[in-house]
């Protein structure tokens, strides 16, 4: 690409989409800018598996071009789908060299959703194997984290949170099936939110996890989720304040034998603070998890990589840890298979604790992130503790289907970002958005990793 002039790199969505309806500056040259950026930042970070260099520049003129560019939303701005989703024309190899190669026949309605509202697909990012594990490594390249890249960016949506918080592109689509959004974002400095059931079109592989999986943004601010989400969504979501929240705040874990790292503990504490300064209630509260719910997750965790994993077990390609995981999920259907009602059974056990709380504030994650390593050919053992023990924190809310988002909190003495977690009941996404954009007010986070920053 040469030495493009990045003018319009490390500008917020929301900024390039007014200075391309406003004719300010053209879809093509912010595309350039970052398809510059991406050429020179994803060989370090392992971000992008497929950049579409010549396929942006087109589409963004494209864009350029349209009629009603004026009222595009997300007039040119540059957008990186996880390699999960189909897009028109490109493979979708999932992190998997098991996995057909052939171009998809159609986006994705959330794909296409992102580009009738003018936004331009600049390429497609990293994820391990089928989005199993939460942090990001496969034959394709390891997904590193820009604020440490000895450090993963997380997962399954690593990739798309490698490139947000490098400033390779202003937003991504990522998806979430027990974190998957949440937990990159933790890791990478990022807000990230996880809609409740329904609110965004999923169809993820086979049968979207079982129902746990749900599509949603990664950005650097709470107004690009909004809008973001809103485009996702074909729905509005205000971010205007809503005073007189009553905000629980908890650090207790959801199940038994997890242990929450004093700095991340310490976090929520502080982000309680923080709330109560804005004037909302704030009080101590822990939700009433039940026994069963940790281990129904878990379980869950194997047997929702069966209907996308079986089908390829017979190539060579599939990772030994990959093949390990959906033969213990078959097993798990033998001999005990999930309860077809847990998600009715969680939400009836947990709607008296949202009857009395708007929001809950927890930790994202357990521990600090694990290091970036190629993972996927070693203990599948190994990987199953180490995700157990950083990345329990979220899950329990993709079975409840509640809306959860993670917030940044500012880098602490590790010098790595914190985290927290909002979750709210159903249909309270723009209860979160509206917390979330106070939060980032009263205690703005970097937008970028130090190392980035533009």
């Amino acid at each position: 690409m040469g030495g493009v002039m990045a003018a319009w790199v490390g500008r917020s969505a929301e900024q390039i989409a007014a200075g391309v309806r406003a004719g300010d500056v053209s879809a093509h040259d912010v595309a350039a800018e970052h398809l510059d950026r991406i050429g020179r930042l994803n060989p370090e970070l392992g971000a992008f598996v497929r950049v579409r260099a010549a396929p942006a520049l087109s589409e963004a003129q494209q864009v350029d071009a349209r009629p009603d560019r004026g009222q595009l939303p997300l007039a040119g701005v540059p957008v990186a789908i996880k390699d999960n989703l189909p897009v028109a024309g490109e493979p979708m190899r999932r992190g998997s060299a098991a996995s057909a190669g052939d171009p998809q026949e159609a986006d994705h309605p959330v794909v296409a959703r992102l580009r009738a509202a003018g936004a331009v697909v600049v390429g497609l990012t990293n994820l391990p194997e089928l989005a199993i594990y939460p942090f990001t490594d496969s034959v394709y390249g390891i997904a590193r984290n820009p604020w440490d890249r000895r450090r993963t960016a997380g997962g399954s949506s690593g990739g798309a949170a490698s490139a947000v918080a490098s400033a390779m592109v202003p937003i991504a689509q990522g998806n979430d099936g027990l974190g998957s959004i949440r937990i990159p974002a933790a890791v990478c400095g990022l807000f990230g939110i996880k809609p409740g059931t329904g609110v965004v079109p999923a169809q993820i592989g086979a049968d979207s996890w079982g129902g746990l999986a749900e599509n949603g943004p990664l950005t650097t601010t709470v107004a690009d989720a909004a809008l973001m989400l809103g485009v996702m969504a074909g729905a509005t979501f205000s971010i205007a304040g809503q005073p007189g929240l009553r905000v629980a705040i908890s650090t207790r874990p959801p199940g038994p034998g997890i242990r929450v790292h004093p700095v991340i503990a310490a976090a929520v504490q502080r982000c309680g603070e923080v709330i109560a300064g804005l004037g909302h209630t704030v009080r101590r509260a822990d939700p009433p998890y039940p026994g069963w719910a940790t281990p129904a997750g878990i379980e869950r965790w194997f047997t929702a990589s069966v209907p996308d994993g079986r089908p390829l077990l017979a190539e060579a390609g599939l990772e030994p840890r990959t093949r390990r995981h959906i033969r213990a999920g078959q097993v798990l259907l033998r001999v005990r298979p999930p309860r077809e009602n847990d998600r009715e059974r969680l939400r009836a056990a947990l709607a008296p604790f949202f009857d009395s709380h708007d929001v809950l504030v927890m930790p994202t994650l357990a521990r600090p992130a694990p290091a970036a390593r190629r993972r996927g050919e070693g203990s599948w053992l190994r990987s199953v503790a180490v995700a157990l023990t950083y990345a329990p924190m979220a899950g329990i809310w993709n079975l409840a289907g509640f809306p959860a988002a993670a917030v940044p909190m500012a880098p602490g003495e590790t010098g790595l970002p914190g985290s927290v977690q909002l979750v709210a009941a159903p249909g309270g996404e723009a209860l979160l958005l509206s917390l979330a954009a106070q939060l980032e007010g009263a205690m703005p986070w970097p937008r970028h990793a130090p190392g980035y920053a533009v």
